[in-house]
């Protein structure tokens, strides 16, 4: 927060704002890391119109020369229907932000997983209801994915439901003038394809992957140069694995256009990546998500401390096995992930992530339950 107020000072001023510093947090790809939107420490417990104390699911987006950033408030992790989506607005290249929408959940359900694109001029934005059921494995929560749009970024249409009940989308990709998302079946039993043309309606098409044994979930589309889709899918795994003890895994499925089958037959071995952001830069892959630390005192077992990191993808990118190389971690703890980014021009992308109190190391399921902030950060692929 010291380093915005810095660059808030030069900005008023008329000076040029200082560049972030790079490397404070170990990483020296990692630039100007703070705290945007504190949690840990608010008290309010009005979540549908202001800021709570569990802030989560955040993305960004450049849409009309402006910077968007939306996230997810609420008391908890927990499904209910005291929670929002807060659209905020950067006109200054990330260094502040400014509130200019807040989407309250409606019909009594939660709220949450909010993503941007852009269609045809008009901002649009993605994200999942469901019933304020406490439940495993998304069982009975009747997930509607429901969508609106804006002109301006201020002023939105109300929430409508993109596609059938039961699908959860995850972030929407384009690719010739089509827009495809991914999307894990209620149960986390498995995930299908969907597309769109309009960014209003979209169509099931093919399965990506159903085997139900590993509950397949969050699954990021990635489009490679050369045409084929790549599809990242977390897989849970048994109750057991979901709390990182035993497997860890990320199945890897292949399709080439017109992407009516796909490929699962590889996998990234020994590392699940919770809530993926796929980012291109140049022609290396790199991928945002949340990683699992071994953790030998939990109550539980297995890998309870938990970190957003950065990854980048090596192998055959044009449709073979891949391996996810770990460059380091962002600053988090306890709840965290869920990332978005967007470029900042040159070899530069801003990045928001969430993470409980850093200082406090909670493990993951206390931090469900407690306090997290949004943060922001530089990654400058050129010092990788």
């Amino acid at each position: 927060m010291r380093l915005l107020l810095l660059v808030t000072l030069a900005l008023a001023c008329g000076k040029p704002a200082a560049p972030p510093v790079c490397g404070q947090n170990g990483d020296a790809w990692l630039c100007g890391a703070n705290v945007l939107v504190k949690g840990v420490g608010v008290t309010a417990t009005d979540c549908r119109g202001g800021v709570c104390q569990h802030n989560e699911n955040t993305d960004l987006v450049v849409f009309n020369g402006a910077l968007y950033l939306v996230h997810r408030t609420a008391i908890s992790q927990v499904l209910g229907p005291n929670s929002s989506l807060r659209i905020s607005r950067s006109t200054d290249s990330g260094a502040t932000f400014t509130l200019v929408a807040t989407l309250p959940a409606i019909d009594g359900r939660d709220l949450r997983d909010p993503h941007f694109f852009e269609v045809n001029g008009a901002l649009h934005l993605k994200a999942i209801t469901r019933l304020p059921v406490t439940s495993s494995r998304d069982s009975n929560v009747d997930s509607i994915t429901v969508g609106a749009s804006s002109p301006d970024g201020v002023t939105w249409s109300p929430l409508a439901p993109l596609g059938p009940p039961g699908w959860s989308f995850w972030r929407p990709r384009l690719k010739d003038g089509t827009w495809y998302s991914a999307a894990y079946a209620d149960g986390d039993q498995r995930v299908a394809l969907f597309s769109s043309t309009n960014g209003t309606t979209f169509t099931q098409g093919a399965d990506v992957y159903t085997h139900s044994e590993d509950t397949p979930l969050e699954t990021e589309l990635v489009f490679m140069p050369k045409g084929k889709l790549l599809a990242l899918v977390r897989m849970d795994g048994t109750n057991q694995e979901l709390f990182g003890d035993g497997r860890l895994r990320t199945k890897t499925c292949w399709a080439s256009p017109p992407y009516a089958t796909f490929d699962c037959s590889t996998e990234l071995d020994g590392q699940r990546l919770d809530g993926p952001l796929a980012l291109w830069w140049g022609a290396r892959l790199f991928v945002v998500a949340r990683k699992h630390v071994r953790d030998p005192v939990a109550t539980l077992g297995g890998n309870l401390r938990k970190r957003t990191a950065l990854f980048e993808l090596t192998g055959d990118l044009d449709g073979g096995p891949l391996a996810a190389r770990e460059l380091g971690e962002l600053p988090s703890a306890g709840d965290t992930a869920y990332a978005g980014a967007a470029p900042l021009g040159g070899d530069r992308f801003l990045v928001s992530w969430y993470s409980s109190d850093v200082r406090a190391d909670t493990d993951w399921i206390d931090g469900m339950l407690g306090a997290t902030d949004i943060w922001l950060g530089t990654i400058d692929f050129s010092r990788l």
